[in-house]
């Protein structure tokens, strides 16, 4: 079973908006739309009795069932629900870092894993920006050898991200990679994010 932590905040809430909908033995479904893609999007939905999926996995929330919906289970793992009041009311957070791409096991092949790091920690934070990265290939056993795209292409500031945020994240995270080579043709400068 996929390890989903929901809130105590998180589900009291989903809680009260389930006891709105005045529906005997109303659920919650947790599916991942397009798993596996960098255009996946994790997403909550009401589940009534008669949408109960039989391979769905089900886990007792106390005030509700939490459908695990089957296909997205391993897409799932370590995903986190959280709500949280402000002055607007409150937010209601879903994070699934491996929604992208699903969690490897740490004997998985090293261009796997490289790429479980790429998806799940460092991309997400170059999308702010507009970038992102890809793995070409893996040389000399231990060189990745990347290529940036959208905003990081032509970015003045890519060789202090390669070097302070990609090398040290992907050698931290993954000991056999001994260095990081970038292969991007940043004469391109139209997206850059920095120019």
């Amino acid at each position: 079973m996929a390890q989903v932590t929901v809130t105590d905040p998180a589900r009291d809430y989903l809680a009260q908006l389930i006891e709105k909908q005045d529906v005997e033995g109303m659920g919650v479904r947790i599916f991942v739309t397009q798993p596996g893609t960098k255009n996946a999007e994790t997403c909550l939905a009401y589940c009534p009795p008669n949408e109960v999926v039989p391979t769905d996995e089900q886990v007792d929330l106390d005030k509700f069932i939490l459908y695990l919906d089957h296909n997205s289970v391993p897409f799932l793992e370590e995903a986190y629900v959280d709500y949280s009041k402000d002055q607007m009311g409150g937010q209601l957070t879903i994070k699934a870092p491996n929604a992208k791409v699903p969690k490897i096991d740490d004997d998985a092949p090293l261009p796997d894993r490289v790429n479980y790091i790429l998806a799940s920690e460092i991309n997400p934070n170059l999308a702010a920006h507009g970038g992102e990265v890809s793995l070409v290939e893996i040389v000399d056993e231990s060189v990745a050898v990347l290529r940036f795209g959208g905003g990081c292409q032509g970015c003045s500031a890519v060789s202090l991200t390669l070097k302070q945020g990609v090398e040290s994240t992907l050698k931290e995270r993954v000991p056999e990679i001994t260095a990081v080579r970038d292969v991007t043709d940043h004469s391109y400068t139209e997206n850059a994010y920095y120019q």
